[in-house]
């Protein structure tokens, strides 16, 4: 992702921000309001959707990546102890499981208390954790829900890290 600076100059809502980024790497989004964008991005596993929604009250960017699948009922105590088990593995941001629908998806926030502004690359950052993290994790995960494996099996796979080229 090249980088680019963008000055806001008097809005202190960084939807703006992640919106000239979006713009300026192609990538399809959708404004839905003053305080929310959302981004569609291919990624290697699948395509993600990522939310920005901005909060005046806490003062907190909030970035959401739900994984286009749900999960069994057989499977949850599984995958919630792999997203334990990833979480520990993550700088920033998280994983969670919804429990009304069995949806997984990433989080993180960007808190901007005080009068803060974001910067672009502040966003830029967030939506190239939330990628990392999904790209690297997603096959773990499909590898619980649907190879019926061990959250360790799982962990240990994507931590495998593959060294030279055959």
């Amino acid at each position: 992702m090249a980088s680019s600076q963008y000055i806001c100059d008097s809005d202190p809502n960084p939807v703006e921000l992640v919106e000239q980024l979006a713009a300026s790497q192609d990538w399809s989004f959708d404004r839905i309001g003053d305080d929310e964008i959302t981004l569609s991005i291919a990624g290697t596993w699948s395509d993600y959707t990522l939310s920005f929604n901005w909060r005046d009250d806490f003062e907190d960017l909030h970035l959401a990546c739900a994984f286009d699948f749900k999960i069994p009922p057989n499977r949850r105590n599984e995958v919630c102890q792999l997203v334990t088990r990833v979480n520990a593995q993550l700088w920033q941001g998280h994983f969670d499981v919804w429990a009304e629908d069995g949806g997984l998806l990433y989080r993180h926030g960007l808190l901007l208390c005080g009068g803060a502004v974001a910067n672009t690359a502040q966003c830029e950052a967030m939506l190239s954790m939330a990628l990392e993290a999904c790209e690297r994790f997603f096959p773990a995960f499909q590898y619980v829900i649907w190879a019926g494996k061990t959250a360790e099996e799982a962990l240990t796979a994507a931590l495998l890290e593959t060294k030279g080229s055959a």
